[in-house]
């Protein structure tokens, strides 16, 4: 098991290397390495840092030592003083190296670790190495041949291998990044290679693609503002988050920290603050924290937690869970399920009702997942073994005024007419929606494109400045928009479930008492009450 936390915060880290250790597993504890320990100016990240951590790992009995190199910063040499160091430090202790490719030099820095010691180096096949991978295997393997570091293996044994996963990896050529080479720009911003691809097609479907070089500036300035943190999941999420928000609203680092407190900062942030994942190594920044925390609180009313965040956690009843599970979706919830919803229960809910309504997709080609057939097409699909259906989709209607196709497909020869909701049409064909005004504060818009997925007020309402009005979702970015003034929500102009996109007006607060006048000119007769009920209508 490896146990690990993204901020190298030790008393988040005891729980899991004690339960694991108790469970009579093989605990390696992680460090997350960041910074560059050949470079004094990289503040806190010395290599004195990492060897008292290493010291406070070992002292909980931990069986091996990781190096965790999320974004690929350590180099060469930086790899040779830390696992030497280490190395001195704790004689019979296990090291293993992880690294990332980006900029092109994790191989020499493998290398270079193997040399002073470590035991374990990761690398990866060599048609999926490089970039943001690992550093490939074959050159690896290469490398060492015919020194006291050989491997054993021959590169006649990978060879095969390579070819398979070059093959696999084509089916997937859509959902490539298009990064098409290294770039030690990474050095700079320390965005980590396993978020890396995935930030850049986030900002593809945000609509920020043209502004990539940007998010990456605004990757280290967010880095920055967040107290120069160790940047892995999750709170490599957080940075990213804060990124992507700077750059869709044209934020700079000062204007974060001067709005903080009205600002409709990403959900990951203000948990950030409020220390939902835990404490960063030189603790929280200032001013900033204590402007994030003011007005926002946790679901017991506090502003932020003291120290381990799930040190007041009630047991979790597994057994309750699972029957739970099972009066919800049947027999068949294996114990994976259990642990499925007790970390993740949005995810598995929604993991559920997919598998309620397309089945086991793993049965279909991978080419017939990702694209999809046209009329005329016919295909054979193997359910299980014996058991095939033939399938050839006829016809593909044009859709009706609501965006719904009545498919015609055959089935082993009999024919079926399916309804279909087709989602490209309906957005396709959505009335455009109005724009906030910039220089109206109750005219609340969109702060990124993205789906309505909670409403906290409706029309009618009376908020004050702070207040959550409505929750945005993008690409797993959860944004809570607070009220920007006080007032009386006037108009409600979207439901969850909404797709918006930048910019657009979602609601709007009038000012209350201005409101209500308005409402007596209209009608002396109105009791005050008949005529917010009216109103609010």
């Amino acid at each position: 098991f490896r146990v690990l936390d993204s901020l190298n915060y030790l008393e988040n880290l005891k729980l899991g290397i004690d339960a694991a250790g108790g469970a009579g597993g093989f605990v390696e504890a992680a460090i997350c390495y960041t910074g560059d320990i050949t470079d004094p100016s990289k503040g806190k990240y010395t290599l004195d840092y990492y060897l008292e951590y290493a010291r406070q790992l070992a002292q909980l009995g931990v069986h091996s030592i990781a190096i965790k190199d999320m974004a690929g910063l350590l180099k060469p040499r930086a790899a040779a003083l830390l696992v030497g160091a280490i190395r001195k430090e704790l004689p019979d202790m296990l090291i293993h190296v992880h690294s990332h490719d980006t900029a092109g030099n994790s191989l020499a820095s493998m290398l270079s670790a193997a040399e002073a010691g470590a035991d374990v180096v990761d690398v990866a096949i060599d048609g999926m190495s490089g970039l943001t991978s690992q550093p490939s295997m074959g050159a690896v393997v290469a490398s060492l041949r015919n020194t006291e570091l050989d491997t054993g293996l021959g590169l006649d044994s990978i060879e095969p291998l390579g070819t398979y996963w070059d093959d696999v990896r084509g089916l997937y050529l859509p959902f490539e990044s298009g990064q098409l080479a290294g770039t030690s720009d990474v050095y700079v911003h320390e965005i980590p290679g396993g978020q890396y691809t995935n930030l850049l097609f986030q900002s593809k479907q945000l609509g920020l693609s043209e502004k990539w070089a940007q998010i990456k500036l605004a990757y280290a300035q967010a880095n920055l503002l967040l107290g120069d943190i160790p940047k892995v999941t999750p709170s490599s999420k957080v940075v990213g988050d804060l990124a992507q928000f700077m750059v869709s609203q044209n934020l700079t680092p000062e204007q974060v920290i001067e709005g903080a407190s009205t600002l409709a900062l990403p959900g990951s942030v203000v948990e950030f603050f409020q220390g939902v994942i835990g404490v960063p190594p030189a603790g929280f920044p200032e001013p900033l924290t204590s402007r994030v925390r003011k007005g926002r609180s946790l679901p017991d009313g506090t502003s932020h937690y003291e120290g381990r965040p799930g040190a007041d956690m009630a047991d979790y009843d597994f057994e309750e869970a699972e029957k739970a599970l099972v009066a919800k979706y049947g027999v068949g919830i294996r114990p994976q399920d259990v642990m499925s919803h007790a970390m993740y229960p949005k995810v598995f809910a929604d993991w559920q009702t997919f598998m309620a309504v397309y089945g086991e997709v793993e049965v279909l080609p991978t080419t017939l997942f990702l694209k999809p057939m046209k009329e005329g097409d016919e295909v054979t699909l193997e359910i299980s073994k014996g058991r095939q259906f033939f399938i050839k989709l006829v016809s593909l209607p044009p859709p009706s005024a609501d965006g719904i196709r009545q498919v015609i497909m055959e089935l082993n020869g009999e024919r079926w007419f399916l309804p279909i909701t087709d989602t490209a049409f309906v957005q396709g064909n959505v009335v455009r929606r109005e724009k906030a005004a910039d220089d109206d504060p109750g005219s609340i818009g969109a702060p990124t494109p993205g789906v309505v997925v909670g409403l906290k007020v409706k029309a009618g309402d009376v908020v004050q400045e702070g207040d959550p009005l409505l929750v945005i979702s993008a690409m797993k970015m959860e944004t809570v928009l607070p009220a920007p003034r006080s007032g009386v929500v006037d108009r409600m102009l979207v439901n969850a479930g909404d797709q918006v996109d930048g910019s657009d007006l979602l609601l709007t607060i009038t000012d209350g008492d201005k409101a209500l006048a308005d409402g007596r000119s209209e009608s002396d007769s109105s009791s005050k009450a008949e005529w917010w009920k009216r109103w609010a209508q």
